[in-house]
């Protein structure tokens, strides 16, 4: 048998790179020398969870491509300054633990050179110094993300307009940008495809003009949420090569400016105007009929009805996917002019008034290729559209079907003998489903996503029967079903192995025996378990001391927990990121453990304490200042807070919920 030391540095590397998931990257490093050595050679991306371990591990990984520093909080100018000395003595002032770690004869900066992606989303303590000197370090940045970056105004856009390589600029709620800042990135940043600029309010037309005047690479950009009007329609017009536009919630525009658009960005394919109220059909016609090579086009909750001329149009886009009219007025007719749109992959129908049993089957009698379908809402649905779907569309991966109230066990019948590719079920509020109809969905065994909540009539016995064939699932939702309880979890905990996600929000029969069994999920990373008022500090200890990867918890209404399971959480969880606490019986101790221990967590919701005082929040908040991001309080503490713990947080970035 050959041994490891025969397997050459290029066999190794490919057996690295057919690792799929992070933990097994992870068990591949520890192994021995070599393997980790394999690692640092071959790692392109790193995400940054502490601060102080960054110099050694930029150190280690020189050919970095992609660096995210969005959930490491205690980044900030001076950390940026001394990160990017030359000395090994000045990286020893911040960074005292690993300093010594560092490889010796190595430049601490030849990572700046490699550098092509940063990630600074949510980064508060960054200012425009340091986002300045990090920028010019790394001359061949070309993305960079500052996305939901509170603090973010004009100065720090002017530092980023110092990034003149970059392509791809994010800044999604970036609420300090004006047009002076938009001005200053689009001058110094002339080569730039992707700008994605949502929810940055202070942003009007005139900024948006002169980025479409200097940036004529665009190919992507998103405008969502923004006070823009059709004078900036106009500008995109001109735009040669732009392929992605997002209009997400501009109310502002109407028909006219989506003329500007049908006359102009020839190359255009993708374009979302959902929950525009200003435009109707008339002005996606325009669009369609300049943009032959379209492939997507989302327009829910714009369209009060969806007219014959818009259909007509629709069947001339050969190369039409995906289209999304959620919310609009549709007839049977309309559904058979879709019909004709034999490309689609994908439609979005929720909540459509008039969807009917014979609108959905001729439907699907033209798009068989469908791989995405969502009904959401439409209450006229019976198990006659779904058997004309599964008998259609043999390679559906995607159906949503919440409050579909008519359907019944025979439609899960059908998905489990035709639909044998589904991946993802969204049966929420289907009040008609029962365990022999999860019996027969048991077939697909490729479920990964399944969403139960508001089934009343489903029990352990019927998620047993998922838990034991669906093996690949990673989601699961049981909001409100009253019916589950420890068996169900003790059957999940042995079949769904990958599960990641799971909500048992008021599942009122899970009992600590239930926790010990979800404590076996070694994957399970976001549970929602509000309300479980038969779950104990034993349970939740069982839970945390399984559950190590476990990053958001939300247990609001957990009233039967004490202080013995807060302290198992603060000392196990330590990948915790958010955690919701209200209403939970924890006392003044509990909360600074939790506050304090958790050193990754950013969001904390704190409502309803009785048995906390002023001077716990106090000591609380204080211990966990430096990187938490986000906190919600009841609103009578705003004026018994002291103004130096209300200040300081804010001054940190961190943004108070006052409920």
């Amino acid at each position: 048998m050959a041994s490891l030391e025969s397997l050459t540095e290029d066999l190794l590397v490919r057996i690295y790179k057919g690792l799929a998931s992070d933990a097994d990257r992870k068990s591949w490093r520890l192994v021995c020398r070599d393997f980790h050595r394999i690692d640092a050679l071959t790692r392109s991306s790193l995400r940054v969870l502490r601060v102080e371990f960054l110099p050694s591990l930029l150190a280690n990984y020189p050919r970095l491509d992609a660096l995210d520093l969005s959930v490491c909080p205690r980044i900030d100018d001076g950390a940026v300054s001394l990160l990017l000395t030359t000395s090994r003595s000045s990286l020893g002032v911040l960074f005292p633990r690993v300093s010594s770690h560092l490889p010796s004869g190595r430049d601490p900066l030849s990572w700046t050179r490699g550098l092509r992606k940063l990630v600074l989303s949510r980064s508060t303590g960054l200012g425009y110094y340091g986002l300045e000197q990090l920028i010019r370090a790394c001359a061949y940045l070309e993305s960079v993300d500052v996305s939901y970056c509170c603090g973010f105004g004009d100065r720090e856009a002017a530092a980023l307009s110092c990034g003149g390589r970059l392509r791809e600029v994010k800044m999604d709620k970036c609420l300090g940008v004006t047009d002076v800042g938009l001005a200053k990135i689009a001058v110094g940043c002339g080569r730039l495809e992707k700008v994605s600029l949502k929810w940055c309010m202070e942003i009007s037309d005139l900024g948006v003009d002169l980025l479409c005047k200097k940036c004529m690479d665009l190919k992507f950009l998103d405008l969502s949420y923004l006070k823009v009007t059709n004078d900036s329609l106009q500008s995109i017009g001109s735009l040669p090569k732009l392929e992605v536009l997002a209009l997400v919630g501009c109310s502002l525009i109407d028909d006219t400016g989506l003329q500007f658009l049908g006359d102009g960005c020839p190359l255009l394919r993708v374009i979302d105007t959902s929950r525009c109220n200003g435009i109707s059909s008339s002005g996606l016609v325009s669009v369609v009929k300049g943009h032959e090579d379209l492939v997507q086009l989302n327009s829910s909750y714009s369209l009060t009805e969806c007219s014959s001329i818009l259909l007509r149009f629709f069947k001339d886009l050969k190369n039409l996917n995906a289209i999304k009219i959620d919310g609009a007025q549709v007839s049977d007719s309309a559904f058979k002019a879709l019909s004709n749109c034999t490309s689609l992959v994908e439609i979005g129908l929720g909540k459509c008034i008039g969807a009917t049993n014979l609108g959905i089957m001729r439907l699907v009698s033209g798009c068989v290729n469908l791989r995405v379908l969502d009904l959401t809402c439409c209450h006229s649905i019976t198990d006659a559209a779904i058997f004309a779907i599964s008998d259609s569309c043999r390679n559906l991966m995607c159906l949503k079907l919440e409050s579909c109230n008519m359907i019944t066990e025979k439609s899960l019948y059908y998905l489990g003998s035709f639909c044998l590719l589904l991946e993802e079920l969204d049966l929420t509020d289907c009040g008609g489903i029962n365990d022999t109809g999860l019996e027969f969905l048991s077939n697909c065994l490729e479920l990964s996503s399944l969403k139960l909540a508001l089934c009343p009539t489903i029990s352990d016995k019927g998620l047993g029967h998922i838990a034991s064939k669906c093996q690949k699932i990673c989601e699961i939702d049981l909001y409100r079903c009253n019916g589950i309880g420890d068996d169900a979890l003790a059957a999940l905990s042995s079949g769904c192995k990958k599960l990641r996600r799971l909500n048992l929000s008021y599942c009122s029969d899970v009992t600590d025996r239930g926790m010990e069994y979800l404590g076996q999920l070694e994957e399970l990373w976001d549970l929602e378990m509000r309300g479980l008022v038969n779950v104990t500090g034993v349970g939740l200890m069982a839970l945390a001391a399984g559950c190590k990867r476990l990053a958001d918890l939300d247990m609001k209404f957990c009233e039967n927990v004490d202080d013995s399971g807060f302290w198992a959480l603060a000392y196990y969880a330590r990948n915790l990121r958010q955690i919701n606490l209200s209403h939970c019986n924890i006392s003044n101790m509990g909360l600074c453990m939790v506050m304090s221990n958790l050193t990754r967590l950013q969001e904390a919701k704190l409502v309803h304490l009785n048995k906390v005082t002023v001077e716990g929040f106090e000591l609380a908040l204080r211990s966990c200042w430096v990187r938490i991001k986000k906190v919600k309080l009841l609103a009578a503490l705003r004026f018994k807070l002291s103004l130096d713990v209300r200040e300081t947080l804010r001054s940190r970035g961190c943004k108070i919920r006052w409920d």
